[in-house]
Formats: structure tokens, sequence, C-alpha cells
């Protein structure tokens, strides 16, 4: 017999694509998950396979040093029966000179990108073809995948969806963002396995990182450390929380990962300025989706940062409401980290399902800047020696809050107030854009009994006291309207729980604040006031906040924190409350124009109306949206915008992609920043 010569191969890149869920990320290459069979076409010159004469084997191999002891490379000859624990082929069927193998990996392989070669061997002369490059992800459909995820829905959510929403604003005023996470988009994968070959650990140890890429635990703290620049590590974002953000992108601009990540592969792997939580999140969300491992972006209100792991943070006003010394302890009035979807068998039995990785950079774990993967479970237990860095997301979640009240003579006076550190946790819902609330996967019940005994095992005494049922109590109230450009009230609303009359003195402050808690100028301070409460009454003291003393000093996060501080005369006991307002920027309003139809020309009319009393210089609208939008599409507007005035222009949309998808706007100018607006549109399948 003459020797077997390889022609021509096909990969069937589009046909595998469809089958393993990997089509959108389009078909120049061929991207297959693990564990799955995918199906290659080889074609022989001269003359066909013949079974007893041709022998033919296949190595495939990942990584710069690859080598079978450490995973990262195989030969496998062709066989009838394959074995599931290894690399395999299997003929499929042969037409003449063509033969159809059915090629699959073990569900615990390394994932990454690969090379296969084919040897021929006929009567002991043999050949080798290298027939070209694939990828290997994760494979959450697979039961014997560490990232197994049963319910088709939540696949499709955590995998597959390429877009969603974030959570932001405030516990008092829940609001979300649109995002844009593109993980199938052009040049994403590519941008991603490349992000593993440059981390660190890679640099130190190729053949050591490569052969570890089975596992994602060490793929999802490698990405934690990679998303932040903080390590000097080549990592994506560098993070500011200054307001100060001229030299580049303010965080609340950005409106999806894809842009970010082509950036910064456009850069050089320099990072891109500016991230904060939710954009640091929502970069490893893309990045997790990307290589097959199910991933949500979560939000925890009133988020405490401990640094020195007391689980309590101390925080010093005086009897004016103002701050009286800064603490490197901080509450964030949101934070958002990712949540991914693993066993850990690294643990002992009860820790698999979500894990916490929170790529922002705040404390260093063994060394760098990145936290967890954290199992959802241990911070609910308590569990505080399990890896990784449970101490610090438990008391994200679960720190006091101590006010303390300096007065005119220096004494310090423990205010009465209950905690409320780890409120109202939250994620987008499968399926829809409502809100789904997770904080009882991270936190009994609080005054539970399980509460009690979690906080024994983690060595806490709960410090806040509890509100009484009697008694004096505070809250804050805001009136309706909180927007941009307009005047609003605050009210100390005070209770008299007891039998009889309290005389009390309230004083309320407001000033602008950010996100991660630092406090700003003041912008609303009543004079003290002296009040009689009846038994059983009800008493207000209003706060009026004016635009005109605001408008300078909020930020870009559009907060400002309110104090209130009640002084009883009676009992000589100080009560504060505290509330963060959320000052609401206008809406986006977006129309579609036409029948949505895939790869069929769309219209969007996108428009905006000036709320301030002032005019808008530098307007710049971008809009993106997965499947809708090639890249994303800027229009800057040529004059400035007056008072009152709308702004209003139409764009083509070309939808690449069928089903429910989400047109993304926002909204720039010199006076009004991080406008957000969104649109979902459902595209028809082209016909036939």
């Amino acid at each position: 017999f003459a020797e077997l010569v390889l022609e021509t191969w096909d990969l069937h890149c589009d046909r595998n694509g469809q089958e393993h869920r990997t089509a959108d990320m389009g078909c120049e290459q061929l991207v297959v998950r693990r564990g799955q069979p995918f199906t290659i076409t080889l074609r022989f010159s001269g003359r066909g396979y013949e079974e007893g004469v041709d022998k033919l084997a296949f190595n495939v191999a990942t990584g710069p040093c690859p080598d079978e002891t450490s995973g990262t490379s195989s030969h496998f000859v062709m066989t009838d029966c394959p074995e599931e624990s290894c690399w395999s082929a299997v003929i499929q069927q042969q037409d003449g000179e063509s033969l159809s193998v059915s090629l699959c990996s073990p569900p615990n392989a390394c994932i990454g990108r690969y090379s296969m070669t084919l040897e021929t061997c006929t009567d002991y002369q043999g050949s080798s073809f290298q027939i070209g490059d694939f990828v290997l992800l994760f494979n959450p459909w697979h039961p014997e995948d560490t990232v197994f995820l049963r319910d088709e829905n939540e696949r499709r959510e955590y995998v597959l969806s390429q877009h969603g929403l974030i959570f932001q604003g405030t516990c008092n005023y829940i609001c979300s963002i649109p995002w844009n996470f593109g993980q199938f988009e052009d040049e994403v994968l590519a941008i991603c396995l490349n992000m593993l070959d440059i981390n660190p650990k890679h640099l130190r140890d190729q053949n050591r990182d490569c052969s570890r890429r089975n596992d994602p635990v060490y793929i999802g703290r490698v990405v934690s450390a990679m998303v932040n620049c903080n390590d000097e590590d080549r990592g994506v974002l560098l993070g500011r929380w200054d307001n100060r953000y001229e030299d580049g992108m303010s965080p609340m601009a950005w409106i999806g990962s894809v842009d970010i990540l082509k950036r910064w592969k456009n850069f050089g792997c320099q990072p891109v300025k500016y991230g904060q939580c939710w954009v640091f999140a929502a970069v490893a969300c893309t990045v997790m989706r990307c290589l097959g491992v199910p991933s949500r972006v979560v939000t925890n209100y009133n988020s405490a940062h401990d640094t020195n792991a007391n689980l309590t943070i101390d925080r010093y006003i005086n009897e004016r409401g103002e701050q009286e010394r800064s603490s490197r302890d901080m509450i964030w009035n949101f934070h958002c980290w990712v949540e991914s979807w693993m066993a850990r068998p690294d643990l002992e039995a009860g820790y698999d399902g979500w894990q916490a990785l929170d790529p922002t950079p705040q404390e260093k774990s063994e060394g760098v800047y990145c936290c967890g993967p954290a199992p959802v479970k241990a911070i609910k237990e308590g569990d505080m020696q399990l890896k990784y860095d449970i101490p610090f997301i438990f008391a994200e979640v679960n720190a006091d809050v101590v006010y303390w009240v300096v007065q005119g003579d220096g004494m310090e006076k423990q205010s009465i107030r209950s905690s409320d550190v780890g409120k109202f946790i939250s994620t987008k819902s499968i399926g829809t854009d409502s809100r789904e609330d997770i904080t009882h996967n991270y936190k009994y019940p609080e005054g539970s009994e399980e509460e009690r005994a979690v906080f024994e095992k983690a060595e806490h005494q709960k410090k806040s006291i509890g509100e009484e049922d009697e008694g004096l109590h505070l809250r804050i109230k805001v009136s309706e309207g909180a927007n941009k450009g307009s005047n609003f009230d605050v009210f100390a609303v005070i209770n008299n729980k007891t039998d009889e009359e309290h005389i009390c003195r309230v004083t309320l402050c407001a000033r602008a604040t950010t996100h991660n808690g630092t406090v700003g100028p003041q912008c609303g301070l009543t004079d003290p006031v002296d009040i009689n409460i009846e038994p059983g009454a009800e008493k207000r003291v209003p706060l009026s906040i004016l635009y005109e003393e605001y408008k300078d000093k909020l930020t870009q996060d559009n907060l400002i924190k309110v104090v209130a501080l009640v002084n009883d005369h009676q009992t000589g006991d100080i009560l504060v409350a505290v509330r963060d307002i959320y000052v609401e920027n206008p809406k986006i309003k977006i129309r579609i124009l036409g029948e949505p139809m895939q790869n069929r020309k769309l219209v969007a009319e996108i428009s905006l109306v000036n709320p301030l009393a002032v005019p808008l210089n530098g307007c710049v609208f971008v809009v993106e949206g997965t499947g809708l939008t090639d890249g994303h599409f800027v229009k800057e507007l040529e004059e400035p915008l007056e008072p009152e005035a709308e702004a209003k222009f139409r764009m083509d949309l070309m939808p690449r992609l069928s089903g429910l998808q989400k047109l993304m706007v926002d909204f720039e100018s010199d006076q009004l920043t991080g406008v957000k607006g969104y649109r979902n549109v459902i595209i028809a399948p082209q016909p036939m």
C-alpha cells in the first residue's frame, strides 16, 4: 500500500460551534467545550483510509512546553471504544477518500489554545500533518465538569447572555444600569486567553500554570488578580475614586466590557483608566463567561471595608453631624463583586456552588491584590479558615457600625442605632430585568439563633445595639423628586414610643459623598432645634437641599449623605440616623422604528431633555449592544444643549443575532455625566 497522505481537512467550525454553543464567537476558529465530542473530516489524496492497514493517531498540545504528565499534551490512537477519562478519536463514517472522525477531550482537560497534528503509519512508514488549532473551554453542560450547572435557564443567563443589569444606587433607592458583557464578540476570546498568558504565575512557571488551567478555582483567582493592575502585573483596569478622571474615562461612563478589553489590548496591555467596583466586577464576569464558567455580578448595599479585621467599623461625628476624623475603615453605599459557579474538590464536601470573586483591589491575598474564590456557603456559616479570603467578605456583609458622637468637651458617646451592613444583596433575575435578592445566601436572618451561632464561630460579638421597642426612634425621610437640577426636602422623623413627654434637640447635616463613603463638602445644615414630643407622637424636622448648594459639590456618584442627630435631654442618649440620597439623572428615551428582524436594517431614535438651568456643553451619546451595533456608536452634539431643550438623533442598526437583545446608551457632558438608558429589543430570526 502507498503511504497515506492527508490532502485537506475540515474542522467544521460552524457546525461544531452550534453544538458546543460557541457559534456566536464567529466561525474563524474552532471553539469547543471539554468533555463533549466534536467532528472533523480528513480527506486523503490518491486513496482512502484502509482499516487494518493504516494506523492513525492524534497529538493535541497546549502551552509553550506541552507535557503528557502535566496534562498539557496527549497522544491517542483511533479506537472503537473511547474512554471518558482521556482524549479519544472514533471513526464516524468513511466516504471514499474522506473520513469523518469524532474527537473528545476528558471533562477535566486544561482549557486554552491547542494545536493538533495527525500521524499516519502504513507498513512502518509514517508521516505527520499539522491540522490546525482549536480552543477548549469549560463546559457547564457536562455533568462531570467542575463548572456543571444543572438548569438550562441558568446556563442561558450566566454563560450565554451577553448583556445584563448591574444594581447601584443606595439601599433606600435601588436602581440599575445596563451592561454589555459581550463575551462572544470578536477578539474577546483571544484577549481573555492572552490575559492568562501574561499573568505573573504563567511568567514564573509556564508549564505549571498551563497544567493548572483545568481548575476553575485557579482560573478564577488569576482573573480576579488580572482585572486590576495594582500588582504592576499588566492588569486591565486602574481604579480611581476621587472624581478626577480627565486623563481617562470616568468609571461612570462605561456601558460594557468589550470597549475596555479592546483598549487594554490596543494599548499593549497597559491599564485602562478608570474603574470602580462594578467595572472591575463586570469585566471579570465577561472573562469568566467567555471561558465557560457560569458567572454573575452581585451588589451588596452598605458594604463594609474592614481593614483591621475586627468586624467593627467606628465612625466619629461631632454634634453637628460632621465627620470628626477619617478612618481607613469605610462603608461603601454599595459594592459589587462576581459570583462564579464551580465545585470545590479542594475543600471538604458542602462548599460547591456559587463562589465570590472580587477583582476590585482592596486588600492583598497571598501577596497579590485578588479576592476569592470564597464559597458563599462558607461566608454564611462563618467558616473563616477556608480558602480563600472568607474573613474579608464576611466583614463586608456582617461588620458592625458604631457611631461615636464627639461632644464639645471632647467626650465620646456611643450612639444608639442598629447595624445596617450587608443589605439587599442583589443580582439580575434569570430571564428578566427584575432584581433577585440573594441576601439569604450570605447570612441568616438578623437576630436568629443561627446568626448568633455563626458569629460565635467567627468570634464576633455584635457591638451595635438593636433598636428597643420603646424609647425614641429616629429615621430620615426624603420628599419625592430628588432629581438633578431641582430642590428637594429631607426630614428627620422622630417617634416617641414611651408614655412620657420627651424634650430633645435635633440637628440635620447634608454633605456630598462618594460611593465608597468618602465625605465631601457640606450642602445643607439646620440650626439645632429643640422640640417637645408627646407620648406616642411623631415629629418631623425638615432640611431643604437646594440645587444652588449642591450643584458644584456633587461628585459623579450623585450622592448626598444626610446625618440626623437627636439629643434626648431626659436620658442623655444620642440617636444617630444616616441616609445616602441618590440624586437622579434625567431619563434617556429610546424608540425603535421598524420591524426588528435579523440582518435587516432597523432605526433607533434616542433623546434626552436637559433638566438643568444651565446649558450642557460637550454633549456625547455612546450607543452599544451586542448583536445590534457594530462595536459602539458615538454621536457628538455640535451645539450646547440649552435648558429644557431636547437632544434627539436617529441611528441605523443591523441586528446580527436573533432573540432578546439590549440597546444601551450613555450620555456625557460637562454638567451631567454617566446618564444611562436601555431598551430591550426582540429580534425575529431571518426567514429561511
